[in-house]
Formats: C-alpha cells, structure tokens, sequence
C-alpha cells in the first residue's frame, strides 16, 4: 500500500482521494470481535494495537496549551504555552503555524500519534467555562488560524484533531444539555471554522461533542457527521468521541462515529457486535470505521513500518522554548487603554507592584488544558529582576474562593529540598504502588492508573518553607489525617454531588489553620472512599447495557493544600494604596483563576472576583499613574477603567507569564494584540447570556448574532471594547482606501501610516455589512503589517468568498447574498477608518458545486 510519510511538509494540505477497497485486505483479516476492539480506547489515551495487521498502539493526548502525554496529573514535564485566546489575539496564521510545530515536537518527544486540538467552538456566551481554549467569537478568524495550527503540526507528522462537534459552547449541564440552533445558523456560524480548517488543511481526526445537538447526542448525528462533514464537504479522516460522551452503540456507529474514547470500557464492545449480528448495524459500517482509523494510523506512522522520533526535540525549559514562549505570550497581549502614553513603562519609574495575580500568575486555566510545566514565571520575579529595587511587591486581595494545591516554593520535598513535593501511593493492602518526587502538590488517580490493585491511600509529604498563620488540608474526596510534628488533625471530605467530573476537575476540600514555626515537615494522608470500579485492564467489553453512562467512575484528584492563611481584606487594600503612593506608576494585576476559566464550570458573572475592584479603585485613588495588567483569557467588567491610565489585557501566558508581561510593560516587545472577543459594559449586556439550560435545552435565539454582529445590530447595547480593538504602541493614519480592480475576489487597498515613535504592528480588518436586514455584519478578512515611524505602507485585503452567501433552508442549498452593502476597512468595529461600496462581482463556490455571482448593487 502506499505509506503516507509522517515527515512530509505539505502533510493535510489537501483531502486525498481513497477509494473505497483501501485496507479492504487488512480490513478482512479481522473478525467482528477484533474490529469492534479496534474501535474502541484501549486505556485513557491509547488504542488497541493489533499485530496481525501491523497496526501499532496509538498514543493520544490531549493539547490545548500544552502535550501532557498519557497522565492527566503528575506525568511528564511539558511546555506550557499561552491560552487559545492569547495567542489568536495575535490574528497571525503564522503565530499559529509555529504552535502546531512546537506542539507536533512536543508530541514528537512522548512519541504521541494525535494531540486532541485545536477547540475551535466559537465564543458565544461570555459566561462559558471553556472559552480560554477556543479561540474566538468569529467564524472566520477561528478557522483560518486552526488550519495554520493544523498544518503546523501535521507537517510534523503528529495529527490533530478539531473539537467539539459541535454546538458545544457552555459546560453546564454538558453532558444533558440540548442545544437548539436552527440550520442556517448551525451552517453559517458553528460549523464554518470546522468548514475552513478541513477544507484548508486537512485535519486527520475530528472530536465530536458532549451535548445534544436539536434533540440528537452530537455523538450520532447523522446530519452533521455522515451528511454534512464526511458527505459534503468530503472528509476523509476519523471522527471521535470527546471522552464518556458516547451513549449508545447501535445509534453512534450508524450515525457516523469512528472511535469511542476512552478504554477500555464504553458503550460499545458487546453491545456493538450484538448491534451488527442482529442487522441493526451492518458490518460494512463498522468496516468504514475501521477504514479510517487505519487511514489515521498510516498518516501517523502507527501502521506497517512504524515511524522514527528524533532525539533533538528542545526541552520545555530550553532557551529556545522560553524565546518562543515568551514571543508568543507578549505579541498577543492587547493595550486596551493607554492615556498619555502611560505604557510601554520608563525603566527609571519606581514601580509599585500590586496584586495577587502578580506574585501568584495564573498561566493556564483549568481541566484537560492544564500540563506539568518545568516552571512558571511571575510578574513579580520577572519585573524584580529587570528593574531590582526600583520595584516594591505587594500581595493582593483573596482571588479564589476553592483552595489551590500547595505551591512549589511555599513547599519543599524534605527529603531532596526540590521545590514540590513527595508523594506516595498505596494499594488497599499497605503495599506501595508509587512513590516520586513532584512539583504539583497534586495527583490523579482512578482515571490513567497502570497498577495491578486500585489505589488505597496516598500520602503526601513536604516542608514548608514560611511560618506563621497557616492552612493546612486536603482535597479529593475520603478520610484526612494531616500531622505536623505532634499536632494531628482528621476530616473527612465528601462529595458535592454537583455532577459529571467534580472529583476531577472541581475535587471537594477542607481545611484548618495553625500557628507554625518555618522550616516544619507536614505529612497528610487520604484513604480514598471506593474506587475500584471493577473492570481490569484487560477487559475487552463494557458488558454493560447499552446506554449506561457513568463518566469517570472512580476518578479523583487529591491534592495537598498548604498556604499563609487570609489576612483581613480591609488591612491589605490599605497597604496596597500606600505603596501606590509611594511609587511612580502602580501595576496592578488582577484576573480570574482555573475557578471560572475551567472546564464543566461556567462563570456566573464577568466581575472580577472578590475585592480586586477594590483594590483597583484604591491604588488609582493614590498613585500618579496607574496600570491594570489583566491576567485573564476573557472579558472582565471594569468598574474602574476611567480611574486608571492604561488597561493591558494579558491573557493566561503560558509557563513565561512573569517574562512575557514584564517585556510588554517595559517595551522589550510589542503588545499588539487585538481582542478576539468583544467586550460589554455589563453583565448581560450581550447577544447571547445564559448558559444554563431551561427544560434541558440552551436555546441558540440570537441565530448569527454573537457578539460583535449583536451588538452592531443594536441587539445588545455598544461594548466598551469591540472586537478587533488593540492600540499596540504607535498611532496609525489609514488614506486611500479603494477597491482593487480586476481581481477574482472582494479585495480592498489601503495606505497605512505609522504616526508613532516605535517600530509596530497593525491589523488591517475589512468587514462587510449586508444590505439584507437579517444577516450580521462579519469580519471578511485582514493583513498584518509593519512599519517603521513615519513609514507608509500598502495593505491589501481580501475577503473570503465563503462569507458572501446564506443558508437555504427551505431548499437546503447555499445561496449567494446579493452583494450589496458596505465595505468597512478598520481597526475593530469601534474605529472604522474608511466605508466602501460592495460594488465588485466575483464568484461563490456552493456546496452543490456551483459558481454562482455576486450581484453588483
């Protein structure tokens, strides 16, 4: 057979044809049994080998913001890269093209066949848990970064895989939920970056969703998976389950699923070659399944002569990383605000530092994106560095309402003095699974284990490093014993019952306080409630009914808690406005945390939590010129903003957080980001709001009008930032703007003057608006350019085709729109620089094929 080489460059550059007997010979080595198995995980992240075949294990794992290989917690030490909407924010294909490389050699380096990303569910409700790992609002900008972030790691060889299939755009209630969207809008918002992304770079694998879809599990749609992705559009790859969300046999596999994940148990197995032996499934779909898997592995080099791994692959903590890293983060961080050039900041300024998201950064957020890095950088250590004593750190106010694992350097192994700590695990019977070494003061058990007994007992021990005030405890539901020299505590920590996943991604907790002397050695223990869910290993069948769902059966996630207790809230605002005052511009960080940007947890609101309006009020009531740096992948309210003198939004900037603001406040490197994502006045004053679901259904009302497209057609009141808004560091002039002639596309020319006294970077955006009442406006396209000051220069802009047409219910076909309307050429809605005609005529490519003009008005 031919051998798709996991090196080639243009790898997923474009759908190859296969016809229909390809494997056929491997295919019907196989019996019914073997087939079904193949189908279905092996482990949390691995699939059966079969060597019969020559099919090897393939090795998934998820990615997001990093390749944390095979372990959900406590695995390997892996690059931690900024969030989606950080390095989107960048509005750069090229940007995106380098995350695929860097996460394909990170994958490369744990010999990882599929990293499960890009998430390119749209930002529909700013309230959804899980934004931080998609990348934007917009259709378009979404899908042409994921196909670069395809590209990029597929040129490597390491296959991606677009989530979540689809109407997947809040976590409550996910698994339950019933999203309702009518067709016209399913085709011409939700599923248009799924559109671009195969369309233009070929991903080899496709994750479909948790939540029902118009009253059918996403994982059986026919419509969506048979008739419109592997149908129209022609995909050729394989199409998975997201892990626990398949719920049936017979339905999932006739309704287009290739792989359910994960093993080795699931909702198919037995019940699957019952299906088939019985007619309600014929055995040519589970061939077809197979079929692609197979395609899969080949492309990976899992099948036949399996594939090399290069030895040379940078380390996360290498100086290649943390350049790369440290870019990355900084060139997609956004000046929001910036009166009398308060930013970049004069390195001669004594410089007040403020806040708890300054010595506490948050890099990531929170559930599967979140990765063992090497380390992470504060703004504190980064600026204390750069600038020494012309920096004073003051602590903020609480940011979290759950306690955290133990820090590293809050907490020391005791018995190698590495930062972290030491941890063990026991079987039911006393005797020791594992013991290590770890910088997180956290495991998971339950959900990855490779043991031959289930795990009884964990204990955890550390030094700590401060005294003082103390909280000390555990989370992960059983029963606690935490001994400190003689002192010894019990409690017992219970499950919430709020539903799927909470001992793995919102795992109970509890905690008391202590006076301590510095420099003691705390031994906590937790024997764990019932685990063991009975099935081994080597089982090869669920043997369960048909239907049974029970995600993560047994799983938790047990941690350490160890930190300086909460001091009086009132006493640190008071002391953060003396240090203001005392300085010449006050920094103060503020942002969310892994409790409202995780996932199976939505926000509730955009206020920051707890006092940290405070706090920014009071600093700005003292300080001759104040910052507000926030760390956060989303918007925030900002009561204050007309208090302080410049807004940076940084986004959660991966392991060089400290480095790559630090860099953008001093100027090392340009923040020229521009926002991915609108930005209201207030809670609900958005298109779309609520996410919770009312009689099981979240209602897609607003059809095509999220965000910047509701809010420009007046259905939500004008935000404070629009999409596409960021002043970098440079003023622009824009002048003769004009449609260019004779070309096939809608393209439009502008002169682009950089008014400023820096080098930097513009984002040329074109938009167009409709003359049709009922469509929005919608970014069409955009061209990044650089200039020196005072320097002129020429962006072309072309729109995409794709964007000049509607959905046909009635007919179920795409029509054109009538071409009709206006041009806007800007930077972002709120400042829109020149207003053409849509006079031009090109062509429509349709899903029946079809070239259809663009009639001219």
């Amino acid at each position: 057979m031919t051998r798709t080489s996991p090196h080639r460059q243009d790898a997923g550059s474009a759908v190859e044809d296969h016809p229909g007997e390809e494997f056929a010979t491997l295919i019907d080595e196989l019996e019914l049994w073997a087939k079904v198995r193949v189908l279905t995980g092996a482990t949390a992240f691995t699939l059966w080998p079969q060597a019969s075949i020559g099919l090897g294990e393939l090795r998934l794992s998820d990615g997001p913001t990093g390749v944390r290989g095979l372990k959900f917690s406590g695995g390997r030490v892996v690059a931690l890269l900024p969030n989606a909407t950080l390095l989107a924010s960048a509005w750069s294909e090229d940007t995106a093209l380098e995350v695929g490389q860097i996460l394909a050699e990170e994958a490369l380096a744990q010999q990882i066949h599929v990293v499960l990303g890009p998430t390119i569910n749209l930002h529909r409700s700013l309230l959804g848990g899980r934004l931080f790992e998609a990348y934007s609002e917009d259709p378009l900008l979404t899908g042409k970064l994921a196909a670069a972030y395809v590209r990029g790691l597929q040129g490597l060889g390491v296959g991606a895989c677009l989530k979540h299939l689809i109407a997947n755009e809040s976590e409550t209630a996910r698994t339950t939920m019933n999203s309702v969207v009518d067709e016209a809008t399913l085709r011409e918002l939700y599923l248009l970056p799924f559109e671009i992304a195969i369309a233009e770079a070929a991903p080899w694998s496709v994750m479909a969703a948790y939540n029902d879809v118009n009253g059918t599990p996403a994982t059986e749609q026919q419509h969506v998976i048979n008739e419109i992705v592997k149908g129209e559009w022609g995909y050729d790859g394989l199409v998975m389950s997201d892990w626990y969300a398949t719920k049936s046999a017979a339905a999932a596999a006739n309704g287009g699923l290739d792989l359910v994940m994960p093993g080795p148990t699931g909702p198919w197995g037995e019940a699957l070659v019952a299906a088939v032996e019985s007619g309600e499934v014929d055995e040519a779909v589970i061939d077809e399944h197979l079929r692609r898997l197979l395609r899969l592995a080949e492309r990976v080099g899992a099948l036949g002569e399996l594939r090399e791994y290069p030895a040379d692959v940078p380390a996360p903590d290498s100086p290649t990383r943390r350049e790369q890293l440290t870019r990355l983060a900084a060139q997609g961080m956004t000046v929001l605000t910036n009166k009398a050039s308060a930013l970049p900041i004069n390195r001669e300024q004594r410089v007040a530092l403020i806040g708890r998201h300054g010595v506490d950064t948050v890099g990531m957020g929170g559930g599967s994106a979140q990765v063992n890095p090497p380390y992470q950088v504060s703004v504190a250590d980064a600026l204390v560095q750069l600038l020494g004593d012309r920096v004073s750190v003051t602590d903020g106010v609480e940011v979290r309402t759950r306690p955290s694992a133990a820090k590293p350097g809050f907490v020391v192994d005791p018995d190698t003095g590495e930062s972290g700590v030491h941890w063990a695990l026991f079987a039911g019977d006393g005797s020791l699974l594992q013991e290590a070494h770890n910088a997180a003061a956290s495991t998971v058990v339950g959900f990855d284990d490779d043991f031959d007994q289930p795990v009884g007992r964990i204990r955890f021990r550390a030094r700590l490093t401060q005294g003082g005030l103390v909280e000390l405890g555990g989370f992960g539901v059983g029963q606690w014993t935490v001994e400190v020299g003689d002192r010894r505590i019990e409690f017992s920590v219970e499950t919430a019952g709020t539903g799927f996943g909470e001992q793995m991604l919102a795992p109970p907790a509890a905690t008391e306080r202590m006076e301590l002397d510095g420099s003691v050695v705390v031994e906590a223990s937790v024997r764990l409630n019932a685990l063991d869910s009975g099935v081994s290993p080597d089982d090869e069948f669920d043997g369960g009914s048909e239907g049974d769902l029970d995600p993560m059966a047994g799983a938790g996630i047990y941690g350490l808690i160890a930190r300086a207790a909460a001091r009086d809230q009132d006493e640190i605002i008071h002391e953060a406005a003396v240090a203001a005052g005392q300085a010449d511009v006050a920094v103060v960080v503020v942002g969310l945390t892994e409790e409202q940007e995780t996932e199976s947890v939505d926000k509730q609101t955009l206020r920051l939590p707890g006092r940290q309006d405070e706090l920014v009020a009071a600093v700005a009531g003292k300080a001759p010129r104040t910052v507000v740096v926030i760390n956060a992948a989303t918007p925030v309210i900002m009561p204050w903003l007309d208090a302080v003198d410049a807004v940076l939004w940084a986004g959660l900037p991966g392991q060089e957080s400290g480095h790559a603001i630090a860099a953008a406040l001093l100027g090392d490197l340009e923040p020229a980001g521009r926002l991915v994502t609108t930005f209201p006045v207030q809670d609900a004053a958005t298109p779309a709001w609520s996410v919770t679901p009312q009689d099981g259904a979240v209602i897609y009302g607003e059809g095509p009008f999220i965000g910047y497209r509701g809010h420009h057609a007046g259905k939500a009141p004008a935000p404070v930032f629009w999409f596409g808004h960021g002043l970098g560091y440079a003023g622009w002039e824009y002048s003769s703007a004009e449609l260019v002639d004779g070309s096939d596309e809608v393209s439009v020319r502008v002169a682009v003057t950089n008014t400023g006294v820096r080098p930097s970077r513009e984002v040329v955006q074109l938009y167009f608006e409709p003359e049709e009442s009922d469509q929005p406006i919608r970014l069409v396209g955009w061209q990044a350019v650089t200039a020196q000051p005072g320097e002129t220069v020429r962006a072309t802009v072309s729109g995409d085709r794709r964007l000049w047409r509607r959905w046909d219910a009635d007919e179920d076909v795409w029509r054109p729109l009538s071409g009709a309307g206006d041009l806007l050429v800007a930077r972002g809605l709120g400042d829109v620089r020149a207003r053409l005609p849509a006079r031009r005529t090109g062509q429509i490519p349709l899903s029946d094929g079809k070239d259809n003009d663009l009639a001219a008005p």
